[in-house]
């Protein structure tokens, strides 16, 4: 393809020119929208979700472009191709989305915005009322290059929108760079401490089936009880309450459209086929460390002083940043019990040298000679036979944990090669067999 002999450079000047046209085509739909755009490296999904139930509850009509689905008024469609659920689509679908989306009479429009669609410029021509910025965290390097690369690629969504409000989380450590950037109002959330203007949370209580607590802002305070488990979730829930008080939602509307949101597909997805099962599987799509361990931190604190186990299925996906591979096999090391390390879109690389690289990492996360291959740990290649053996280990009080892929439905094998694959359709049936159901 004459596309792999252009540098990044060169392609981002097409990507540009196309975008322009795109918007051209038709007709700036976004100047007749509120548009919502969500940065950051983890949380875009639940955050958007979480937005666009605040906005139903609030019965504001609205639509939504993430990674998982796409959503206008009431009609969602989840994406089953790989060219679909891209997280950010080219151009000229988005701009086509937005303008179906305004003949639909939807007001408002949340976008997921990667560090990729913005230096592509994929969303060049979309005017943002409000942008949020979730977290920044060790990923994406094969494409950006470098962690400041990478910033620089999320702060361009705030300097191109001088315009629009922000949103962003003030526990990450660049929460600075962004907030002093030109913007028409600035709200900050924190799940540590107070802020100016904007919400944070207080008297946290977590268990195994989510969270309580109570959010403060100048608007008053509310309790929230919530089925998304962990810290993290806590964050997005408060990035998303910022938007709603961007958008001077009614806080009792935002609390309402915040706690109908009981599970994001393949976030934190617990799946449960019979009342005879006795143990826990959770899917998610945690595919860099950060998330990885938010993920396994949140299952240790659920379990707590029970006797269950935390039995770990994850890989390493192809083409991608080739230095996660050990952190996240150390992680895994680290905090669970059983490992099964496998496969998780190869695309055109090795599958078998993949596996190894992410269990030379597990050997280095435990104890001096915890970890015993064909033991407590195993190198299985095909993904479905690695859930199968994870869920025959286990046993009353366990859970077991399948990460990387989530809510996706196909596995990248090749170059351009896509075959149908779904963990949660694959749990199902395990678990459908192992109950007789």
């Amino acid at each position: 393809m004459l596309s792999d002999y252009l540098s990044q450079k060169t392609k981002n000047r097409i990507h540009k020119a196309r975008a322009g046209l795109a918007a051209f085509r038709y007709n700036y739909p976004s100047k007749k929208l509120t548009v919502i755009g969500v940065t950051g490296t983890k949380g875009k999904t639940t955050v958007c979700s979480l937005i666009a139930s605040i906005l139903d509850a609030a019965g504001l009509k609205n639509a939504m472009e993430t990674t998982i689905s796409t959503k206008i008024n009431d009609k969602v469609e989840y994406h089953h191709q790989k060219n679909r659920w891209v997280t950010t689509p080219p151009p000229g679908v988005l701009q086509k989305f937005l303008r179906d989306a305004r003949k639909n009479g939807v007001q408002y429009v949340v976008l997921e915005v990667t560090s990729q669609a913005i230096d592509q410029y994929r969303t060049a021509g979309i005017d943002f009322d409000v942008v949020v910025f979730t977290n920044l965290s060790h990923d994406h390097l094969d494409y950006h290059g470098n962690r400041e690369n990478y910033l620089n690629s999320k702060l361009r969504l705030f300097k191109e929108n001088p315009q629009a409000k922000f949103v962003i989380n003030a526990d990450d450590e660049n929460w600075n760079l962004f907030y002093n950037l030109t913007g028409k109002e600035k709200f900050l959330y924190s799940v540590k401490k107070a802020v100016d203007h904007g919400a944070v949370a207080r008297k946290i209580l977590q268990n195994p089936e989510g969270n309580t607590f109570t959010i403060a802002s100048e608007k008053g305070q509310v309790t929230i009880g919530s089925s998304l488990p962990g810290i993290f979730n806590i964050s997005n829930i408060l990035a998303a309450y910022s938007v709603g008080l961007a958008l001077g939602v009614d806080i009792n509307k935002i609390k309402s459209g915040i706690e109908n949101v009981a599970v994001v597909k393949g976030r934190m997805e617990q799946i449960v086929v019979s009342k005879k099962q006795d143990f826990t599987v959770i899917v998610d799509y945690a595919h860099n460390p950060d998330s990885l361990k938010n993920v396994y931190e949140t299952i240790k604190t659920g379990l707590g002083n029970r006797a269950g186990r935390m039995i770990a299925v994850l890989g390493a996906t192809g083409r991608r940043d080739k230095t996660k591979r050990p952190i996240m096999g150390s992680l895994a090391g680290r905090f669970a019990d059983l490992i099964i390390v496998t496969d998780e879109d190869p695309y055109d690389e090795n599958p078998e040298e993949i596996v190894n690289q992410v269990a030379e990492g597990v050997l280095r996360g435990g104890r001096k000679n915890q970890w015993r291959l064909n033991r407590n740990y195993w190198k299985v290649i095909d993904r479905h036979q690695a859930i199968k053996k994870a869920i025959s280990e286990a046993v009353k009080g366990d859970v077991v944990i399948i990460t990387g892929k989530g809510a996706e439905e196909v596995m990248a094998v090749g170059r351009n090669k896509f075959i149908p694959f779904s963990d949660r359709k694959i749990v199902r049936e395990e678990l459908e067999r192992r109950f007789k159901v």
